[in-house]
């Protein structure tokens, strides 16, 4: 069974959140977008499903066709694992002192390296993600961290928002669908 999906116009998540409502009653899905991000999260989402991709730019849109064979199936959500750090600021607090607060965000990063119980994801958001961007006053925190095998995620809207898609230094680009994933699988979320 096939079915297609006009995702045009659709904000993120959305467009990864109707493949996947799709891929659980048909074998086979396209899905229609009108965007580089858009094209790029659902077919991130769909490999990571076991599903193969087919991408096709039209005048009217992208076209991604996307097939489900016998080892393709939804994945269930395994137990919740690890910690996950949420960094919604370039600073910490919310004083009138930036200076301060810069100054406790990269404390703050370093100590993580000394821990014994390190997270295994940070993701960055709002103005978070100025601290993963090339004049990151912390990229060499981020870089002994990265080391260490901690994955970094970026929110790519608000990376672009902020101008800064084009800078960013350290991580991945990500998207909501991604984030509150691995947000909704740890079994601790912490929220600077």
């Amino acid at each position: 069974m096939s079915e297609i999906i006009d995702a045009r116009a659709r904000a993120c998540p959305q467009p990864v959140l109707l493949a996947g409502k799709a891929l659980k009653n048909a074998d086979e899905v396209v899905i229609i977008v009108d965007n580089t991000n858009a094209r790029q999260n659902v077919s991130k989402f769909a490999k990571s499903q076991g599903c193969e991709v087919k991408v096709e730019e039209k005048p009217d849109g992208i076209y991604l066709s996307l097939t489900r064979s016998a080892a393709c199936a939804i994945m269930e959500t395994p137990a919740a694992t690890g910690i996950v750090i949420f960094i919604g600021s370039d600073i910490v607090g919310r004083g009138e002192n930036t200076e301060l607060g810069r100054l406790l965000m990269q404390s703050f990063l370093n100590t993580i390296q000394s821990l014994p119980n390190r997270p295994e994801s940070i993701i960055f958001m709002n103005n978070g993600v100025k601290l993963v961007a090339e004049d990151s006053h912390v990229l060499g925190e981020l870089r002994q961290l990265a080391e260490a095998g901690i994955e970094f995620l970026a929110c790519g809207t608000c990376l672009s928002r902020l101008g800064l898609s084009d800078k960013i230094a350290i991580g991945q680009v990500s998207n909501m669908f991604t984030i509150a994933d691995v947000m909704t699988k740890a079994a601790k979320v912490i929220s600077l």
